[in-house]
């Protein structure tokens, strides 16, 4: 939460309105942040745009109106929540954004369906390294963060900072033989020369450090943090 408000508050600073779902958690705070940088900023709800949802977010949907942002939907006025309209209004929200951005996600999160939306309407997608659902994101192509500079810099079409490549000879080989295709680990173990169960803690400490993610499947790749990027006039911050 602390790193989606500092994001949606860094992007207002430069322009750029923070579009997410108005949910509890990662979805307030970017909205909160924005807010808090006098951007304008956008909820997506999976209800009428006359109901507010979750209630106790009914304050900060005033905030966001009174902003200058807006409240949208996809529904009739007076439509309750319901479990099938939020993955729904995902695809409005990916198709809104020119970059959609996951800070955490759990590997069933709701984020992942709105990023791939996003990556197949060609939008860039950003996941931030370190939880499940965005380490697969990373191994499936979006490019790899560390950090809010890094989300910062490829927003603006610059580079992420490449993390520091590991001292231990061993994990430096293990990294080497790691690709951007998910691998079992005994293969990439073999290709370095490793045997398995060094190759398993060392595998964790690059997954740690930044520089590797685990996939579907206990596989692993390497993270491309280094990447060319567009510049983003929206982004969805999930």
């Amino acid at each position: 939460m602390r790193a989606a408000h500092t994001v949606g508050l860094a992007l207002a600073g430069r322009g750029v309105a923070v579009i997410s779902g108005g949910a509890l958690g990662v979805d307030g705070s970017a909205h909160v942040g924005a807010l808090s940088g006098s951007g304008a900023t956008v909820a997506v709800l999976g209800t009428g745009v006359d109901v507010a949802y979750p209630t106790r977010h009914a304050p900060l949907f005033e905030r966001i109106v009174d902003g200058g942002g807006a409240l949208l939907s996809q529904f009739p006025p007076g439509s309750p929540p319901k479990p099938w309209t939020f993955p729904v209004r995902n695809a409005s929200i990916a198709a809104l954004a020119d970059a959609c951005v996951v800070i955490e996600a759990s590997a069933h999160s709701g984020a992942l369906l709105t990023a791939a939306h996003a990556s197949r309407m060609g939008r860039m997608v950003i996941a931030r390294v370190g939880s499940a659902g965005c380490d697969r994101l990373v191994a499936e192509g979006a490019l790899g963060a560390r950090s809010t500079d890094d989300i910062l810099a490829l927003l603006e079409g610059g580079k992420a900072a490449p993390a520091p490549l590991p001292v231990d000879p061993l994990a430096a080989r293990l990294l080497a033989a790691l690709d951007q295709e998910p691998r079992e680990l005994g293969d990439v173990a073999a290709r370095a020369g490793i045997d398995t169960a060094t190759a398993m803690a060392l595998a964790i400490d690059l997954e740690i450090g930044g520089l590797a993610v685990r996939a579907v499947g206990g596989r692993y790749a390497r993270v491309v943090a280094i990447a060319e990027a567009a510049g983003a006039a929206l982004a969805s911050v999930l």
